[in-house]
C-alpha cells in the first residue's frame, strides 16, 4: 500500500496497513528549523554543518526534504502559495546562523542585519523603505507580528480596506499550483494537501497583514476581536466578500489541480484557549459558520477533496458545529486543553471527523519529557485514535525548537513499531 492510498483510507474512516503520518505538509504540521537540523544530523542525512532552508520565516519552519520524510515514514506533502508570510519569494537562498547556532539558508529578501539590541526586524516584501512588520527578539525562536494600525474612523471604514490581501487568483499562481500538484502527484506516491489561502475567515495571525506595506482597515489584534462584537456587521460584510472571492478562486484552482489533492486547508482561525473556547456557539454559528459551510459545501459538491480546519485550544464545545459546517479534518487536536480528552473525542466524534494531530503534546511531553514518557504518550494516542481509521499521526501543532532529538527519534520509532494495523 502506498502513502496516497494509506491517507485516503484514513480520511474515509477505514484502516489501512498502518496509521499514516504527516510531517511538514502544512504550516501547522511542520518543525522548527533548529529541530529539523538536529533530526537530520541524528539520522546522518547530512554532513555536520549542512544548513537547512527556512521555508516559512514567520514560524521559522525548516524544509522537510524527501529524504527526511521517507526516514520518518511520512505520507503527506503540501503545496502552498508562491510567497511566504512576509510577502516575498523563497528564492535566492543565502547562509545565516540562527541565534542557537543552527546553520540555515534564508531567502534573499530575509533581513539578516540585527538591530542594536540583537533582534531582527522583517519587512513586507523585503522592502526596508517601509515600516517593519515582524520582530524576532534576540535569542528568540519565532517572529511576532508588528501591528501597524492607523487611527480608526468608523465613519470612514471601508470593507475593501480589509480585503486588500484577497483577490482573484493570478495566472501565475494557477500555473504554480498546477505544476506543483502535477509534479508531486506523478513523482511521488504521497497524498497532497493544498493551501490556496483566502478562505481563513478572521485568522488572527493574518489580520496584521505582515505581507502588506501599508495595511488599511482594522489590523490591530485586540481591535479585531472587539470588532467581531462592536462592528459585527462590518466584519460580516468582510467575510461575505472574502467568501465570494474564495469560491471563485476555488473554481479556477480546481480546474487546474483536479483531483490530485487529497485535502484542502480551509482555515487556521483559532477558536480555543487552554481552558475553553473563546467564542460562544451562538457567535460562531452567526458570524463564521455560514462562510465555512459555503466553502465546504462547494468543495464537497465539486471535488473529491476533504476539508481541513486548524483550531488550537479547547474546541470540544464547537466541534459539533465544525462538523455540521462540513469539515472533514480537525487539527491540531490539542488534547491537553480542557475537555479535549482523547478517548472522549474518539468516542463522540471519531466516525465524523478525521483527527489530524493529537499524536503527542508539544508543549510539555515532547520538549520536556523523557524518552519513555514520549514513547508512552505516542503509543497511547495510536491506540485511542487509530482504530477504525480517521487518524493521521502528527504532533499537536509544529514541533518546537530545543526539543531533545532523542524524543523526536523515539516518537517516530514508536509510530513505525506500533502504528501497524491491527493496533495492539
Amino acid at each position: 500500500m502506498n502513502s496516497r492510498e494509506r491517507v485516503m483510507l484514513a480520511l474515509n474512516h477505514r484502516e489501512a496497513d498502518r496509521v499514516p503520518l504527516d510531517l511538514g505538509a502544512t504550516g501547522v504540521t511542520g518543525m522548527h528549523v533548529s529541530s529539523v537540523y538536529a533530526l537530520r544530523q541524528a539520522l546522518k542525512l547530512d554532513p555536520p554543518g549542512t544548513p537547512v532552508k527556512v521555508v516559512e520565516p514567520y514560524q521559522m519552519l525548516g524544509e522537510i526534504k524527501p529524504d527526511l520524510l521517507d526516514a520518518v515514514g511520512g505520507d503527506v506533502v503540501g503545496v502552498g502559495g508562491r510567497k511566504n508570510f512576509f510577502g516575498f519569494y523563497n528564492e535566492g537562498w543565502k547562509p545565516w546562523t540562527f541565534f542557537d547556532g543552527t546553520p540555515v539558508l534564508v531567502p534573499e529578501a530575509f533581513n539578516t542585519d540585527p538591530e542594536p539590541d540583537g533582534s531582527i526586524l522583517m519587512y513586507p516584501e523585503g522592502d526596508k523603505s517601509v515600516a517593519p512588520s515582524g520582530h524576532l527578539p534576540a535569542g528568540g525562536f519565532y517572529f511576532d507580528a508588528i501591528v501597524r494600525q492607523s487611527p480608526i474612523d468608523d465613519a470612514q471604514l471601508d470593507v475593501e480596506d480589509n480585503l486588500e490581501e484577497f483577490g482573484p487568483v493570478s495566472d501565475a499562481d494557477l500555473a504554480h499550483f498546477a505544476a506543483e500538484c502535477e509534479r508531486l502527484y506523478t513523482e511521488t506516491d504521497k497524498a497532497i494537501v493544498v493551501n490556496f489561502g483566502g478562505t481563513s475567515f478572521g485568522d488572527i495571525a493574518l489580520v496584521p497583514a505582515t505581507q502588506l506595506k501599508h495595511p488599511k482597515g482594522i489590523r490591530d489584534i485586540a481591535e479585531w476581536y472587539m470588532s467581531t462584537v462592536t462592528r459585527r456587521d462590518y466584519i460580516y460584510r468582510i467575510f461575505e466578500r472574502q467568501c465570494e472571492l474564495g469560491l471563485a478562486n476555488l473554481q479556477k484552482l480546481h480546474g487546474v489541480v483536479g483531483e490530485r489533492a487529497a485535502a484542502v486547508f480551509v482555515t487556521g482561525t483559532d477558536f480555543g484557549q487552554q481552558t475553553g473556547s473563546f467564542i460562544s456557539r451562538r457567535a460562531y454559528r452567526d458570524l463564521f459558520m455560514p462562510f465555512h459551510r459555503a466553502i465546504n459545501d462547494w468543495v464537497h459538491a465539486n471535488t473529491t477533496w476533504k476539508t481541513f480546519i486548524h483550531s488550537c485550544g479547547s474546541i470540544i464545545s464547537l466541534l459539533p458545529d465544525f462538523i455540521e459546517a462540513g469539515f472533514d479534518i480537525l487539527n491540531p487536536v490539542q488534547c491537553s486543553a480542557a475537555g479535549m480528552d482523547p478517548a472522549t473525542l474518539k468516542t463522540r466524534f471519531g466516525d465524523q471527523v478525521t483527527f489530524w494531530g493529537g499524536g503527542v503534546n508539544t508543549q510539555h511531553t515532547l520538549p520536556f519529557g523523557t524518552v519513555d514518557e514520549a514513547r508512552a504518550e505516542v503509543l497511547e494516542r495510536l491506540r485511542i485514535f487509530g482504530p477504525g481509521g480517521g487518524f493521521v499521526f502528527n504532533t499537536i501543532h509544529n514541533v518546537q525548537a530545543r526539543v531533545p532529538v532523542e524524543n523526536l527519534l523515539a516518537m517516530y520509532e514508536t509510530v513505525r513499531e506500533h502504528g501497524a494495523y491491527p493496533l495492539g
